[in-house]
């Protein structure tokens, strides 16, 4: 849907085996304000206009995609995504669900001009052939925004409200289900602005904020991973709070904090205490949420759950299309143990880039790798299909080191990686034939 567009809907669609995006929603880059057209080339400040809102109505604009099964895109483009929204206001992407693609399942190109409604999807197997980006991955560069936190710190300040001027009206991301392996859940880049994040799930590559203004994420549950704040911005008015968070928080070059990070629980001590001493979650908690059934991905809680405390509140597990014709034929993510109980068993064992890992446990297996302790995740399986394979990796092989960091069991491998895995490529050492 290019250009101007009210009112349309594209639903109850089979759409998979194609060489670009499913669904795209696409303004007029005419009707943008002073225009950013790349990364590192901007409108000057004495030049810029600083009219709120767009140029003309050639856009896209109170269009809907719902109850659309899409799979197995971008077979020849892969900067593509199962729905991307571009240049456009008040989207309403509803019970999708999207799954094997090569980068984003929902892509939000620019803040151009918000009011999108983003709900009860269900995207899964997600950047399956890219790196730093997500299930639902986003990016500002609106006017405010600049590769440098200090020259946005400075604008904003002289400029109050300059960081609305295009994305006028919140975009609301809720009650969806979203499940990357090689980047985030979800991903709000380069100045992603005034979102509203709550009631989702996030099955393994946790939520990011990268530097923005005015977003408000609370009670969501992070499975498996955790919160990863970036380089926040100076008086962000950033809110998290009430949310349920697996593993401590990944924090990179921070120096502010928002409004709020608070009121949330954590599934380890570890996670809360990290977190208290970077002066937030003064009034979090930690424990066993009591998951009503986390084996087959309900992560309502039980009644009488410490979570609730906190104020977090249960929400449906109802997600992607509801439509019975494309339900019957639909797939469904890959649902893992949560990991952070697996300190407490010497004897587990996990799933790993598609093989399987486990601690070193005896005298033997540590005598038949050649090592002096019992450090290390022991690969004991290695299908010919998996990415473990493809990169080189071997039964046997003992996972030592990862990204640099020490690694003396598979909780810890998976606590590294899981904070890592967005880079796409990254330096492993490993023990085999008793050689580093």
């Amino acid at each position: 849907l290019s250009n101007y567009n009210k009112g349309a809907k594209v639903v109850g669609n089979h759409i998979h085996n194609i060489g670009a995006s499913a669904i795209a929603f696409v303004g007029d880059a005419a009707a943008v304000r002073s225009p950013a057209f790349r990364y590192e080339n901007f409108i000057p400040w004495d030049e810029m206009d600083y009219t709120p809102g767009p140029k003309s109505n050639n856009y896209p604009q109170e269009c809907e995609a719902s109850n659309n099964l899409i799979h197995h895109t971008g077979s020849i483009e892969k900067q593509s995504a199962g729905v991307q929204i571009s240049m456009s206001s008040q989207i309403l992407i509803s019970h999708n669900t999207i799954y094997h693609v090569p980068r984003a399942g929902i892509n939000v190109s620019e803040g151009t001009w918000g009011g999108h409604v983003i709900e009860f999807n269900d995207v899964f197997d997600t950047v399956l052939e890219t790196g730093d980006h997500g299930a639902f991955n986003s990016w500002g560069r609106d006017r405010f925004w600049r590769p440098s936190r200090q020259v946005i710190d400075s604008i904003v300040a002289a400029r109050a409200g300059i960081e609305l001027l295009d994305v006028e009206k919140p975009v609301i991301i809720r009650n969806n289900r979203f499940q990357c392996d090689h980047g985030w859940d979800i991903d709000l880049d380069d100045g992603s602005g005034n979102y509203e994040i709550y009631n989702n799930v996030c099955l393994s590559g946790g939520l990011k904020l990268r530097e923005g203004y005015h977003r408000k994420v609370s009670n969501n549950i992070i499975i498996n991973n955790t919160f990863h704040p970036h380089v926040w911005l100076k008086n962000s008015d950033d809110v998290f709070e009430k949310n349920i968070v697996s593993m401590p928080y990944a924090p990179i070059q921070m120096n502010s904090w928002g409004r709020s990070i608070d009121r949330n629980f954590f599934l380890t001590e570890e996670g809360l205490s990290k977190s208290q001493k970077l002066g937030v979650d003064l009034h979090s908690a930690f424990g066993d949420p009591k998951f009503l059934n986390e084996k087959t991905g309900n992560y309502q809680v039980e009644p009488n759950s410490p979570a609730l405390l906190v104020g977090f509140k249960n929400f449906p597990m109802d997600f992607g299309v509801n439509e019975p014709r494309l339900k019957r034929i639909t797939s469904s993510p890959k649902i893992n143990p949560v990991n952070t109980k697996l300190s407490l068993k010497k004897s587990a064992t996990v799933a790993w880039l598609g093989g399987v890992v486990k601690n070193i446990e005896n005298l033997g297996e540590r005598s038949a790798a050649g090592l002096h302790n019992n450090n290390g995740a022991l690969i004991v399986q290695v299908p010919n299909n998996s990415i473990a394979f493809k990169n080189g990796l071997q039964k046997g092989d003992v996972i030592v080191k990862l990204d640099d960091k020490s690694i003396a069991s598979i909780a810890d491998l998976l606590k590294i990686y899981n904070t890592i895995k967005w880079k796409g490529d990254c330096t492993i050492v490993i023990v085999r034939n008793q050689t580093e």
